[in-house]
């Protein structure tokens, strides 16, 4: 068996490589859209007007509520077959892309991304102290400034825990794009396993792969998490500082 490993992380490290690439392609993005959708979403999540919640509510009902493969396979097989059956589609330009399964995976992990990060926030926001945003009121600041500089700041350090384990969920999820033929890095072990009938030395080898993006994730979220409780710390003390000489 360990020959058999050697022989696939030698002789098909090039697929492993290109499907290494794509997952973290895959990853990044989904993470970084989806945050930046998430954001508006969970603002609108803690808004005292219904008609401005219902709508982010329900999108985000609808991606938590249902599985990520019922979603992929909605969107890839379902509304690809809607745009191939489109006039005259097929020698649009836009074919290109539309045809390509990259665009339809990368959709739904981001909005599926933004669905639980909405979610996540939206905790965060509800657990900022009020104190600090009444705080920021009295000083006259404006609802976008108090966001800006009291209630986001305060909103990840307290979500950034939560907000880590949802990237590692995303990097776990990009392995069903090789359901809708993406040859990301299960992917690239599905094509290993077809050409040499090797099924346990190809998903070890990926099985390795996912493990040491996820040390190195935890790793740096990890860094960034501590830079943030720091931050904290100091602000507390400066905090009581200026309390201190104020009694003096």
């Amino acid at each position: 068996m360990f020959e058999d490993l050697i022989y696939v992380l030698t002789k098909y490290d090039t697929w492993l490589w290109q499907g290494f690439l794509l997952t973290l392609q895959l990853l990044a993005v989904s993470v970084v859209f989806g945050t930046l959708i998430a954001i508006p979403l969970a603002v609108a999540r803690v808004s005292k007007l219904v008609w401005v919640q219902a709508l982010p509510f329900a999108f985000i009902y609808v991606f938590r509520g249902t599985p990520l493969i019922a979603q992929l396979f909605m969107m890839y097989y379902g509304c690809g077959q809607l745009i191939a059956n489109i006039e005259g589609i097929q020698d649009h330009w836009s074919w290109t892309y539309l045809r390509d399964p990259y665009w339809y995976c990368l959709l739904t992990f981001v909005l599926n991304t933004a669905a639980y990060m909405a979610e996540i926030m939206r905790g965060g926001i509800q657990n900022v102290p009020n104190g600090e945003i009444e705080a920021a009121r009295a000083c006259g600041m404006r609802p976008a400034t108090i966001y800006r500089r009291i209630i986001f700041p305060r909103m990840w350090q307290i979500i950034w825990p939560a907000y880590t384990n949802d990237v590692i969920f995303t990097l776990k999820a990009t392995s069903l794009a090789s359901t809708v033929t993406m040859m990301e890095l299960t992917g690239a072990a599905r094509k290993i396993v077809a050409r040499t009938a090797l099924p346990y030395e190809a998903f070890i080898s990926a099985g390795v792969i996912y493990l040491i993006i996820v040390y190195v994730l935890t790793f740096g979220f990890k860094g960034i998490e501590k830079y943030l409780r720091r931050n904290e710390n100091r602000k507390e003390n400066k905090s009581v500082l200026a309390k201190a000489g104020g009694h003096i």
